[in-house]
């Protein structure tokens, strides 16, 4: 497929909601000069999020941006095709969101899930870790064409999918019982366990999904970023995972196998917790300003009970 598609004809295919099939090659050759030494900055970042010099002090777990944002064949973080995709995000901002209930910028959108799946604090808009992660994800979708998203923040590969998906998992969820989570126990070690660790812990370069480390750290996600709502975490599963497998998870076992999953120990979300003091961190552009999340409560929002689930009081 051309990198560079008309313009009349790429507006036309996103008005009917883009699939995987649809989505383009990453560019090849990085910008010249300032901007490809951002772009270069930004991809690093994207790799070493919890290690980087510039960003390790504001994320609270052992993850990266790349955790969740795959890299496709070309080795690029977040140029993989399932949900979760880079490719073509910068073409949908500015973008309502109806969490934060006001129109994000891409860098809002990208600080704001320091505070969700890095479990951390939210960087300084426009600092130079800010900048080089917009501008990595804008080359990302250079030669598409813009296309404000008036739903929510995202790629227009990924808006109309996640919404449908999210939507049917949410049903599914709601019907989940213990032995649905007793089936996603048994899917976690028989698909999921090789490379995510027996507990969860992750193993060698792939990622932790919950628990703490020997120090009492958090590893993964806390309650507050999509990957731990049920049908959110479910239709981001069956997109991505098994690696290099998505699609080949049913329904049912892609809510199972979340349903597992999220039933595990992870940290609460204090929004508060995750902002700068202001005089550091400046405007927050968000009319939310008070949120909390507990496993508990993320169980309760599908009229789950957690203790039913699990078979167990283990969850706070």
């Amino acid at each position: 497929m051309n990198r560079i598609l008309s313009t009349a004809a790429a507006i036309t295919v996103m008005s009917l909601g883009l699939q995987a099939a649809d989505i383009p090659a990453a560019p090849k050759s990085y910008p010249e000069g300032e901007v490809g030494r951002m772009v270069k900055l930004g991809e690093a970042i994207m790799n070493e999020t919890n290690t980087h010099p510039l960003t390790k002090d504001l994320v609270g777990n052992k993850l990266q941006c790349k955790s969740c944002h795959l890299k496709g064949a070309d080795g690029k973080p977040g140029t993989g095709h399932g949900i979760g995709t880079f490719i073509g995000t910068a073409t949908a901002f500015p973008a309502f969101s109806k969490r934060e209930k006001t129109v994000q910028t891409l860098q809002d959108r990208i600080n704001n899930c320091f505070m969700r799946s890095m479990n951390g604090k939210r960087p300084v808009i426009d600092t130079e870790a800010s900048i080089a992660m917009a501008t990595y994800i804008t080359w990302l979708s250079e030669g598409l064409p813009m296309k404000m998203d008036t739903k929510r923040p995202c790629s227009p590969y990924n808006s109309e999918r996640w919404a449908k998906n999210a939507k049917k998992f949410a049903q599914i969820q709601k019907k989940a019982t213990h032995a649905n989570y007793l089936n996603g126990q048994k899917i976690f070690a028989a698909k999921c366990a090789s490379c995510h660790g027996d507990h969860g812990q992750g193993m060698g370069t792939f990622p932790p999904l919950w628990g703490k480390d020997a120090q009492g750290k958090w590893l993964s996600y806390n309650t507050g970023a999509g990957m731990s709502k049920l049908n959110k975490g479910a239709a981001w599963v069956q997109s991505n995972m098994p690696l290099g497998q998505g699609g080949t998870l049913s329904d049912q076992e892609a809510a199972d196998v979340m349903l597992y999953v999220d039933a595990q120990p992870r940290a609460d979300f204090d929004l508060a917790k995750g902002l700068l003091p202001k005089c550091e961190m400046g405007y927050y552009n968000s009319k939310v300003l008070k949120e909390h999340h507990s496993v508990r409560s993320n169980f309760k929002q599908f009229g789950l009970d957690i203790d039913a689930i699990r078979g167990d009081k283990k969850i706070p």
